[in-house]
């Protein structure tokens, strides 16, 4: 997905090194060191009232080192399979997986992190192509997703990188009534459900550097009806920086409550303007642990949001997006503490 690109400017589409991902990955960066650790807060996972996969890929993972005598990558691995992370349920049909994720997060009185990621005309297609055929279709995906809820305690991220899309011009200007209604239909079918909190993601401050382009789109979108906004969904902006611009634009919006995503932010952007600084970048770390427990009144969560050690595409390296990369996360482990 294209959300955590940097530097994205109006119309950016049309050329082809910029950072929404049309350019072609260049080869890697120079690793941070292996011995390079960067400082993230650290949470007891009991401060957290989000649900642990226990069968997520950096857990089986866990159990593969394990069984194969890799004592020392597995136990620094458990840093990404003992913290709660997001579930990003299937395009064709969601219900298999947002009902396992919220049944089991019931048994143990958690609430289940998920993301709606199906929109038409998804990532301008490019490395996160794809989403629901039309409108229709969406409506029916997005209903099967909310019933599949039921009355377990959920957050949902509603579409990264949907609305960013319609302010940079990546999505075609004929696309923007329907997709802004879209979004606000699913806010509102999302939130019938009596314990589902909803916020929709509006990118990130090295992306939209102007945060009252969004204000427009997210209030066609539904952000009155949803719980907040979402913000630096698998990007790597620090939390004051990203909390400066949240603080901003929660302000425009009359006091909107936002998550921030940290599962990748524990050192930061890749240094310099690159335009694929987004992509698999090099010598990251994770970030704060999730929590609820933030300190600011307006900023409901740290989540991990994105799987920390899933692949953003086919760049320095990595595998097709969404797919799990061990050694990628490996390094996100090592590098933070």
């Amino acid at each position: 997905m294209s959300g955590r690109r940097f530097f994205l400017k109006a119309h950016s589409v049309v050329a082809a090194l910029l950072v929404v991902g049309v350019a072609a990955c260049s080869s890697p960066d120079t690793p941070a060191p292996a011995e390079e650790t960067v400082s993230a807060p650290s949470a007891p996972a009991s401060a957290s009232p989000f649900w642990v996969d226990p069968d997520s890929s950096a857990a089986r993972q866990v159990r593969e080192w394990t069984a194969q005598g890799r004592t020392e990558d597995a136990k620094a691995l458990r840093k990404i399979a003992d913290r709660p992370v997001a579930d990003w349920p299937a395009g064709d049909d969601p219900v298999p997986d947002v009902r396992r994720v919220t049944a089991e997060a019931s048994k143990e009185g958690r609430t289940a992190v998920l993301v709606a990621y199906n929109i038409p005309h998804r990532d301008c297609g490019q490395h996160s192509a794809g989403g629901a055929p039309d409108g229709n279709a969406y409506r029916a995906w997005l209903d099967s997703f909310a019933q599949a809820i039921g009355n377990a305690s959920a957050t949902v991220v509603l579409e990264p990188d949907a609305v960013p899309h319609i302010v940079d011009g990546c999505t075609p200007p004929e696309n923007h009534d329907e997709r802004t209604q879209l979004l606000a239909q699913a806010v509102e079918r999302l939130k019938r459900q009596p314990r589902t909190k909803v916020y929709i993601d509006a990118g990130n401050p090295a992306w939209i550097d102007d945060p009252g382009k969004l204000v427009d789109p997210l209030t066609r979108s539904g952000i009155a009806r949803a719980d907040g906004f979402s913000l630096n969904v698998s990007n790597f902006q620090r939390n004051d920086v990203v909390k400066a611009y949240g603080s901003q634009l929660s302000g425009l919006l009359g006091g909107t409550h936002y998550l921030v995503d940290t599962s990748r932010n524990g050192a930061g952007p890749l240094p310099g303007s690159r335009a694929d600084a987004w992509c698999n970048p090099t010598g990251r770390a994770l970030g704060t642990p999730p929590t609820d427990r933030t300190g600011d009144p307006l900023l409901d969560a740290y989540l991990w949001i994105k799987r920390p050690g899933d692949s953003d595409g086919e760049c320095r390296g990595g595998p097709s997006a969404g797919t799990w990369w061990p050694d990628y996360a490996l390094g996100l482990a090592r590098r933070s503490r």
